[in-house]
Formats: structure tokens, sequence, C-alpha cells
């Protein structure tokens, strides 16, 4: 019970701490759709001083998932542990490849360990052995991402050039496609970036995350994909636009908006790139998205860490702020700034936006890690334990690398994986 009471009590401290103006009433949340926005507001709600013990157990009954923060919120206001009551779900349209992934994932869960093992095998000096394993991932994989990673090995296991034309052949825009380019001297896969005349869309609010679950559940009841995303077709909306466009094509087209160029210009091509590359894969560029653990906004910030930069900044500010697509640039301007004191390379600035500076300074730091000898420094980014750090700073590397291009920087992703092995261009920590 004291452990609750101090988390209620720093919860307290955190929202004075931002001066809020906003308050949130019972029936506010109440008329809010099921939804991960309204599991935010409902968590809002919880941690405010006024709301009673009796609104807090009727309002848990509408979350549609319970995160840690909820739990904590609500047993700090009632002594109670929270439960939600099971719902039937509901039949969502799903697409074709959609379909082939859910009623295939035992092949994928297999996939996943003979790529491992295919990995364990060339750290042995055993490249014939591996060669079958990273055919068997390659067989097992649904996903052009997860195909186009086991081609790559392949061709590494065998310098067999063979893998890097069926490579080439993809459609996918990741690391592997672009060292596959690189091999060869090609060009990097298409990728559409829209001009769009049209400055706005009245009626909708980019900063709402209510109106963009409204959205999400157009999006899962079969609607014509294309005629959605024409309402969205602004300037202003392109981060919404370009996610249902994407969405529509079943994700085989490569979509890299660039918006918010008032914003941006005043940065240096990199800044610009790499908040562009982190933008993308957090958010693809909503304003108004909120993750299952409450990170908030374009850029998916943290509470605790928007709390810590407002602070710096000597701001305050509501969490909904973040919604705000300017104020999230700023923070993540800002953010980085502090990352890029200790971390050079974008791929190490990606896996401390992701997992944590700390995490960060312990792998590389790590003599496995990223030091010369084979197959680095392709075998230390695939063998971190972190996955979800793993697999977010190869894509945020591979977007980088695409947006510095579209910013008139010609860049080939080949020469900034050469510098992960020298530490003194890449970090701080490894002098």
């Amino acid at each position: 019970m004291k452990n609750s009471i101090l988390s209620f009590i720093l919860s307290l401290v955190i929202l004075s701490s931002f001066g809020y103006a906003k308050t949130f009433s019972f029936n506010q949340i109440h008329k809010m759709p099921l939804s991960i926005e309204k599991d935010y507001y409902i968590w809002r709600f919880l941690t405010q001083k006024r709301t009673t013990a009796k609104e807090a157990k009727k309002i848990i009954r509408e979350a549609s998932h319970l995160n840690k923060k909820l739990r904590v919120a609500y047993k700090a206001k009632t002594r109670q542990n929270a439960k939600i009551p099971k719902r039937k779900l509901k039949r969502v349209s799903r697409t074709a490849t959609q379909l082939k992934l859910d009623n295939n994932w035992r092949l994928r869960k297999q996939a996943h360990k003979n790529f491992k093992k295919g990995l364990a095998l060339l750290r042995q000096k055993k490249p014939s052995s591996a060669v079958g394993y990273f055919n068997k991932a390659r067989r097992g994989y649904m996903k052009p991402y997860d195909i186009d990673k086991s081609l790559f090995w392949l061709y590494m296991s065998t310098k067999d050039r063979k893998y890097i034309k069926l490579l080439r052949r993809s459609l996918h825009v990741n690391i592997y496609t672009l060292m596959a380019a690189d091999t060869v001297r090609g060009r990097y896969p298409k990728t559409i970036t829209k001009s769009i005349s049209k400055s706005r869309t009245y009626g909708f609010d980019i900063k709402d995350p209510i109106s963009w679950a409204k959205i999400k559940k157009k999006m899962n009841t079969g609607c014509n994909m294309n005629n959605l995303a024409d309402k969205y077709r602004s300037q202003e909306c392109i981060g919404v636009y370009t996610y249902i466009k994407a969405r529509g094509s079943d994700y085989r087209k490569s979509y890299f908006p660039m918006p918010y160029r008032k914003a941006m210009r005043k940065f240096s091509p990199q800044r610009q790139a790499l908040i562009y590359a982190i933008a993308r894969q957090e958010s693809r560029f909503v304003p108004a998205s909120v993750s299952r653990s409450f990170a908030l906004g374009m850029m998916q910030f943290m509470p605790f860490l928007v709390k810590h930069i407002a602070k710096e900044k000597g701001q305050r500010v509501d969490l909904d702020d973040m919604f705000n697509p300017y104020k999230a640039i700023e923070y993540a301007d800002y953010h980085l700034d502090y990352l890029n004191k200790y971390l050079y390379h974008p791929l190490f600035v990606a896996y401390a936006y992701n997992g944590g500076i700390g995490f960060t300074r312990r792998h590389i730091k790590n003599k496995k890690h990223f030091r010369t000898g084979a197959y680095e420094p392709y075998m230390s980014m695939e063998t971190m334990k972190n996955t979800e750090a793993r697999e977010y700073g190869k894509k945020v590397l591979a977007n980088y690398v695409i947006y510095l291009n579209k910013l008139g920087v010609k860049t080939r992703i080949f020469p900034l994986l050469k510098t992960l092995t020298t530490p003194h261009k890449t970090d701080k920590f490894r002098r």
C-alpha cells in the first residue's frame, strides 16, 4: 500500500509540475469510444485529485487495455486492483496479407529460430551449415522485411550474387535492400513523397487523439481505403493521409512524407533527416498518436520525458501539447541534442531513443559488439537481445538514408555502416 500511495503522490507531483490547465469530467471520458486513446484519458482522469474512488471504479470498466500506469493510478485512487470486463471481439476487415500472417504465426516463429541458428553457425565459422537454416527461415517468413533479411544473410554466407539479384527485386525499403543496391552501385527502391497543395482539412483536428481513434475504427470496417485517405489529403493531415494510403496498399508502397517544412528548415539536413526518420518509425507522422504505454504524439514521448524536457526548458506544458507536431519537433530536437553529446551515429541515436541511453552505452561498450571482425557490423546489429530496439534501429537508419537523399545530401548506406566499428566516429563511450 505504501508503494501505491507513493505512486499516486508521484503522479500528482508530475501533473502539478506541468501546471495543467486541462481537467476532465467523467462524462467527457465516458463519451469517448473504446480505444487506446480513451485509455490515456482514463489514466489522466484517475490521476486528477478531484476524481472520486466511485468514479474511478466506473470509468476503469471502460478501458480497452490495462497497462502499468492505469493499474497504479487506479490502485492509488481505490486501494483495489483494476479489472476490466471481457469483451467479445468484433470481426474486423483484414487484408489478404494480414490473414496469411495470422494463419502462419507458427511458421514465422520457427523461421525466427532458424534465422538465429544460422547466425550462430556463422559465428562458429560454419557458413555452409548456416545456409540451410537461412533458407528455411526464408521459406517460413511472410513479411517482405524478414524475407529480405534472410536473402541478405544468404549472400553473406555464400557471396552468391543471385541473392543480391533477388533483393533487388524487392519493393520494400530497408537496410537490406539498400545494401543490395550499394553492392551493385544501383538505385535505391522507389519511395513516394507527395506534394499536396491543399493546406488543411476542415472539420478535422489533427491534435485530437479521439478523432484519430475514430479514423482507425473506420479502417477496420472494410471501407474503401483510397476514398477514406482522400478525405485527409492536405498538408496538415499528410501523416493521416499517407498512413491510410500505405495500409491500403498492404504496405507495398513506401511513403516518405516531409511535413512541417517551416519548422524543419531551421535545422541542418542531418538533423532534419533524423527527426523525419524517427517520426516515420514512431508514428508515421500522425500527430495524435498514443501507444499502449501512453507514448504521445508524432515523436512518441513518454510522459516522464515530457516532464523532464519541460523542466529543462523552463516551460509549463500539458501532456496533450505533445499532440501539436510543432511542439513535438521542438522537444525532439532538444532531446536529440542531449543524445548527440554522447552518440554521433544515427543507428546508436536510434537505439538510445527507443531503449534509453544507458542500455545503448552498455550494449556498445561490450567488446563483442561493433568491433572489427567477420560479418561486422552486421552481426552486432542482428544479435542485440532487445528485439524492439534492434529492429527499430535498423528501420530508422534506412529511413535516415532515404531522407538525407530527399534533402539533397547524396548518401549511401555502406559508408555509414563501415564507421560503426570506428568508435571515435560514432560515440563518446568507447573512446
